[in-house]
């Protein structure tokens, strides 16, 4: 937690916090969930949060949002990661690390290439 010394400290705070509410909150072109149950933490979920939000905060990014759900049911992949982008198909990431974060963010959301080192398979119907 920062420290507070000013009333402008206090202010810079609030639009800090405003900032990342509203990267959760808004409908955006591109959406990243994060699955936020009780694996998913255990495995470092929250440290994955925390790297997708701040390479959003640095990188200036908008039309993102980042959201949580609970479990996906795939346990022994967590951290589990959802990326929508647009009206393609959603792509399910497994083992999501800090840096497998910012190498999702880099590659799949900012250049639409699909990182196939945590790419999790899913069935063609």
């Amino acid at each position: 937690m920062p420290t507070v010394k000013s009333l402008e400290d206090l202010k810079r705070i609030r639009e800090e916090a405003l900032k990342k509410r509203e990267i959760k909150t808004n409908q955006s072109r591109v959406q990243i969930i994060v699955g936020m149950g009780t694996p998913g933490i255990a495995a470092g979920a929250r440290d994955t949060l925390k790297e997708f939000l701040s390479f959003i905060e640095e990188k200036g990014l908008t039309d993102i949002a980042i959201r949580q759900t609970g479990s996906f049911g795939l346990d022994a992949m967590e951290p589990v990661v959802k990326v929508i982008i647009g009206d393609a198909a959603p792509v399910m990431y497994g083992k999501v690390t800090p840096y497998a974060a910012r190498q999702i963010m880099e590659l799949h959301v900012l250049r639409g290439k699909v990182v196939e080192a945590n790419l999790i398979p899913t069935e063609a119907k």
